[in-house]
């Protein structure tokens, strides 16, 4: 508003000191401090009335929307980035509103039990292998276990 540095402000304190005098002059200074005071107070109020009138009325979801605008049309790369982060956001989120009566609902309730299905096939298939691997390790082991006793028993014969 009003760029007073501080020479000015001395400038004005020494002509208020020489017209007004010594003697009124922090009187001046605290009716001028008060009126400021008041001045600054009715802005405040007034300033709070217009913000709350502005609720009122939508103004803000209006200048939200406004913004938005202005920020896509100045910057679009950030606008596309922020759609495709909204984008990833929600198919990242879990499909929790779906009625199950719906097709939808249906094919995802479908889609869930195959998945089930799916893993105990292979949780079965792994257990078959790994019981199968280590029928084969017994039947090898027991195959060393016999050509190791053959050749202790040939060693034995020979001396």
């Amino acid at each position: 508003m009003f760029d007073l540095g501080m020479t000015e402000m001395m400038v004005v304190g020494a002509v208020a000191l020489i017209v007004v005098g010594p003697k009124d002059l922090p009187v001046m200074f605290r009716r001028v401090g008060q009126f400021v005071g008041k001045a600054k107070g009715m802005a405040r109020e007034f300033s709070s009335a217009m913000n709350e009138a502005a609720d009122s009325s939508g103004v803000r979801e209006v200048s939200a929307g406004l913004n938005k605008s202005l920020k896509a049309a100045t910057n679009p790369v950030s606008t596309a980035m922020d759609g495709v982060k909204d984008a990833a956001k929600q198919a990242t989120s879990p499909l929790t509103d779906l009625d199950p009566e719906s097709e939808t609902g249906k094919m995802a309730a479908k889609r869930a039990e195959d998945v089930k299905r799916i893993q105990a096939g292979t949780a079965r298939a792994a257990a078959e292998r790994k019981a199968r691997e280590a029928q084969e390790a017994m039947v090898k082991a027991e195959e060393l276990e016999a050509s190791l006793q053959e050749s202790l028993a040939a060693k034995k014969a020979d001396t």
